[in-house]
């Protein structure tokens, strides 16, 4: 062999050694930068030192004491009558409606289709909003009540807050007009009108973190 030659080619194996080497030594420090990064990004937690945390346990008293307080008033709301759609007797009329700080009242005839298209969505609205009571009366059982409140084309629905009513929604004109308008409409006119809360929605943060966060007038519409 061409001794020249043989030089080249052992340069070119120690060259190739070489690289090779600083390349395992490369992907090491790499892997026991990311090891570091890793062990600063996501630190142990000592569970003991969290189990005798005076502020995680005053935030988990509270969490509690708050679940406690809502499952109570549910149960209040509950027995006035909140979280189903009802008929009332008029000579029960006027303990419904003022029983409950908000109160939806449909006067309907039984013969009526559009009168069964409303009760249809507030049936479905009365277990969606618990914090408002929902009933429904004859109003050929009930002609004193028709009269008093003036009521002269069905179907009628009268809101009450603290016992006064306030406003109506009469036959189908604010709700577009037609008969197959969905239960989304008349709960944004219910909405609209105040007497239905704006139901809430969970929503996950940045962090994969679950929060509640209250949907405005202008999102149930864009929905």
């Amino acid at each position: 062999m061409d001794p020249s030659k043989f030089g080249s080619t052992l340069s070119d194996l120690a060259f190739g050694s070489a690289m090779g080497a600083a390349a395992r030594d490369y992907k090491k420090e790499m892997l026991a930068a990311e090891k570091q990064s890793t062990k600063e990004a996501a630190p142990e937690v000592d569970l003991d030192e969290l189990m005798d945390d005076p502020e995680l346990e005053r935030l988990h008293a509270d969490r509690i004491a708050s679940l406690k307080r809502e499952a109570e008033k549910r149960q209040v709301l509950q027995r006035q009558g909140h979280g189903e759609y009802r008929e009332v007797a008029e000579e029960d009329f006027l303990g419904e409606v003022t029983g409950s700080n908000k109160v939806v009242c449909h006067f309907y005839h039984r013969e009526f289709f559009r009168c069964k298209i409303i009760n249809k969505h507030l049936k479905a609205l009365a277990l969606k909003h618990f914090e408002t009571k929902f009933i429904m009366v004859d109003a050929e059982k009930c002609p004193f009540f028709v009269s008093k409140l003036k009521i002269k084309t069905l179907p009628c629905v009268i809101l009450f807050r603290n016992g006064i009513a306030s406003e109506r929604i009469v036959g189908f004109e604010e709700l577009g007009g037609v008969d197959d308008f969905p239960t989304a409409t008349l709960e944004k006119l219910l909405i609209k009108k105040g007497i239905l809360i704006v139901p809430e929605k969970k929503v996950e943060d940045d962090y994969g973190q679950t929060r509640i966060r209250t949907t405005t007038y202008e999102d149930s519409d864009s929905e």
